[in-house]
């Protein structure tokens, strides 16, 4: 069975742009518990994925992207030189997962405003007060309306 997630990546960090670029690469750096165990525990090959643009104006979805590598420990934890670096962080516990992703379709940009305005995307995580997780599950109705918000004719294959 296919999950759908809503992952977010600042504009200036990690562009859409660059994913498709890059053909795929690793969501390092995630250090709030419950989205890494979202992607610990929940997220599999072959799951979908909304890649949202954050810090930004406005906030939008760029892209689909789908998970091509499940869970696995992120090495940045352990490096003393980056920036996502975790002392507590060990080969034998490594604390912090990371899982890889590969761009899947691009789409017109849906900024925030237009989701917030679409009332049947009421209940959607992203769209409540105060969510601020970076990963985050989508319904799959959900997921399929902001598809054809950006001009899709559904779910990318």
């Amino acid at each position: 069975m296919v999950n759908y997630w809503l992952m977010k990546s600042e504009p200036h960090v990690y562009p859409w742009k660059q994913l498709v670029s890059d053909g795929s690469t690793y969501w390092d750096g995630v250090r709030n518990y419950q989205a890494r165990n979202i992607m610990r525990d929940d997220m599999v090959v072959g799951d979908m994925v909304l890649f949202y643009h954050s810090n930004c104006k406005p906030p939008h979805v760029a892209g689909i992207a789908k998970v091509c590598k499940g869970a696995y420990p992120d090495h940045t934890a352990q490096d003393s030189e980056s920036k996502y670096f975790d002392p507590k962080a060990s080969v034998e516990n490594p604390r912090w997962v990371m899982v890889d992703i590969e761009p899947v379709s691009a789409m017109t940009s849906v900024g925030l405003p237009e989701l917030k305005s679409n009332g049947d995307l009421e209940g959607m995580p992203l769209l409540r007060r105060g969510q601020r997780l970076s990963v985050q599950p989508v319904d799959r109705k959900h997921f399929e309306i902001v598809c054809k918000m950006g001009g899709l004719p559904g779910i990318p294959e």
